[in-house]
């Protein structure tokens, strides 16, 4: 690996500032605390710094020579509503809160590109250091562009990166086009009349109207997507009556949609209301049905993906880079300012958990698992990448 030295050098600052965010993990737009240690630590090393863009969010400005050009580099601060089983040192010490996700060592590598880069002057142009709030479920990357991010601190490129339990430690997964899957919920609300279950022809069954429904969806994904466009539909949670004898008057059914574009995803908005309404109305039932689109896809440009490429390369070497990785339908935020602006997002193994040192509770160190902990090896490798791509990215024609 072709790491900065004085960024190896850097080392423990950056390792006791990612530990101090782990130990003191918020939810989405609670991040005050995070917030303020990202603030003061950014204006320590002289970076213009401006706060409450999302609400709890941070941008970094720094600018050298007289360069046009800007590039953005982003990192999400939230923690999870977990109770941490991990007892080692640097644990939460928020009960029911942890950082399960590794956005302490996201934030943590942006800090150190944002260290070297503060005493450096070898690039010319603007860097933005985004600091995202409430990536979990709050749609943070949304609030910050609503807020005016790009508007008032312009980039022509925008990059995030996401640290990847089971992929190697310090190899690099990326790939152009749909990297990640949008993010949809819905909830399906069936009113019948209810009856004796011994006499059920007195009544309009709910329960049996839900259960049709249920069947009738998954039709969607076999017979009215093409089989090559990638789409999963989950139902969830069905709940309905309160006594075995007896057919109650309601019932519910909730669950997602996964889709890697938005064309095959109003397709499927669209037949799950038609499929809903009329299975109803076969039943005798009436029916709601509230679908919300939560993220969409996370979709990477191909030249920016393939200079993003370039730079993985360069740091780690040819055989540490995938970018043909198999894309995920996990969702992320990072798709609202991939919609706004070009730019790639990656992921950076995190390794399969040895790293975790003594005290880490039972189970996988695997995203949103409450024994995840963060690699500490990751952070010169991720605040190199975030340097050298920006430098790259301002020298470029």
């Amino acid at each position: 690996m072709k790491l900065i030295p004085e960024i190896q050098s850097a080392h423990g600052e950056i390792q006791t500032l990612r530990r101090t965010i782990h130990a003191n993990p918020e939810l989405r737009y609670e991040e005050t605390q995070t917030s303020d240690l990202v603030a003061k630590t950014l204006s320590n090393w002289g970076i213009e710094v401006h706060r409450g863009i999302g609400k709890t969010g941070v941008v970094g400005v720094l600018k050298r020579g007289n360069g046009t050009r800007s590039v953005g580099l982003r990192a999400d601060m939230d923690a999870l509503p977990i109770l941490e089983l991990n007892t080692f040192d640097h644990r939460s010490r928020n009960a029911g809160k942890m950082h399960a996700c590794g956005h302490d060592g996201h934030t943590a590598m942006l800090l150190g590109a944002a260290r070297y880069l503060s005493t450096r002057g070898d690039f010319d142009g603007t860097i933005v250091f985004i600091f995202q709030p409430a990536e979990e479920g709050g749609a943070g990357a949304k609030a910050m562009i609503d807020d005016g991010l790009f508007t008032r601190f312009p980039v022509d490129a925008v990059f995030g990166i996401h640290n990847w339990p089971g992929l190697g430690a310090g190899h690099f997964g990326v790939a152009a086009g749909p990297f990640m899957a949008s993010s949809n919920e819905f909830r399906i609300e069936v009113k019948g009349v209810g009856a004796h279950a011994a006499l059920p022809h007195y009544g309009h069954d709910p329960v049996f109207t839900a259960v049709q429904i249920a069947n009738g969806l998954q039709g969607i994904i076999t017979r009215n997507k093409k089989p090559v466009d990638t789409a999963v539909l989950s139902i969830t949670q069905i709940h309905a009556g309160d006594a075995v004898n007896v057919v109650p008057n309601e019932a519910w059914l909730a669950g997602t949609v996964r889709t890697f574009t938005t064309q095959t995803l109003d397709m499927i908005e669209s037949r799950m209301h038609k499929i809903v309404e009329n299975i109803a109305e076969a039943y005798d039932c009436s029916v709601k049905l509230t679908f919300r689109r939560n993220y969409p896809p996370t979709v990477n440009s191909v030249e920016e993906t393939k200079f993003a490429t370039m730079v993985m390369r360069e740091i780690v070497g040819d055989e540490n880079v995938n970018d043909s990785f198999e894309p995920t339908m996990t969702a992320e935020d990072f798709s609202f300012m991939l919609e706004a602006k070009p730019g790639c997002y990656a992921f950076l193994g995190n390794g399969d958990g040895d790293h975790r040192e003594l005290g880490h509770g039972e189970g996988p160190c695997m995203l949103h698992n409450a024994s995840y902990d963060f690699n500490d090896e990751l952070l010169p490798v991720g605040s190199t990448y975030w340097v050298r791509l920006a430098q790259r990215f301002l020298a470029r024609e």
